[in-house]
């Protein structure tokens, strides 16, 4: 494997056919710890690992279609072609679902620059809601990242309406909280059918980033893992 300075882009060119991409990344010091070493490695960078609007969904349905029986498929797909990747590199992979959780959301915010809208997920400014983190992947020696810029200003900043907040039939936000037993109530019964084909109407209330909002059976499969349908 080639030097460091050139690891990002070999990475991106290994995630592609996914529908993957590298969002960035640090190197871990007295603020940003590594994960407690494990199977012999000590973590010294991390690169985060996700997508962009549903640059995926292809990619993970044709997968799906060979797996249909797995339990959580997403997390699964995600984790068979992000550990094979990492194996390429020598690297190790890690995913927002393993226990005891890593910080991803603190490491994205160090990445990216990203900061967290009234719903609680972090927005970006030019895809608002609709992005996600698979993944991660350890290497053993820094890594070179190009020189972040952080966002000029947070996008919930300026949006003084916030219909994010009002738009949930079942009033599930507020500024502070998610009420998530309220919303799975909703979800369970047939006032809750809007929101479970079309996807959360809060998060779509969201004038950031609607271009890229995820495409309709893409809502409906988030939709259903969350209602745990």
């Amino acid at each position: 494997m080639s030097d460091a300075v050139s690891i990002l882009d070999e990475v991106a060119a290994a995630l592609e056919p996914y529908g993957l991409v590298p969002r960035g990344g640090l190197v871990f010091d007295e603020v940003d710890q590594a994960p407690p070493p494990g199977e012999g490695m000590i973590a010294k960078s991390v690169v985060l690992v996700g997508h962009y609007g549903s640059s995926i969904w292809p990619h993970f349905m044709e997968w799906r279609q060979w797996h249909p029986n797995m339990i959580d498929p997403l997390d699964a797909w995600s984790k068979q072609a992000l550990s094979e990747i990492a194996a390429d590199f020598g690297a190790k992979s890690v995913f927002p679902s393993d226990r005891p959780y890593l910080p991803f959301q603190q490491w994205a915010g160090r990445a990216e620059g990203l900061r967290t809208s009234p719903l609680g997920m972090l927005i970006h400014p030019e895809y608002g809601l609709w992005h996600a983190y698979r993944g991660a992947l350890l290497f053993d020696h820094p890594v070179a990242f190009p020189t972040h810029h952080a966002p000029a200003c947070h996008p919930c900043d300026t949006c003084a309406e916030k219909p994010c907040l009002s738009t949930c039939p079942a009033g599930a936000f507020n500024s502070a909280s998610f009420a998530v037993d309220s919303c799975r109530h909703h979800l369970a019964g047939p006032q809750g059918a809007t929101c479970m084909d079309g996807g959360c109407l809060a998060r779509l209330a969201c004038p950031v980033g609607r271009g890229h909002a995820y495409a309709q059976d893409q809502q409906r499969f988030h939709m259903a893992a969350f209602a745990g349908i």
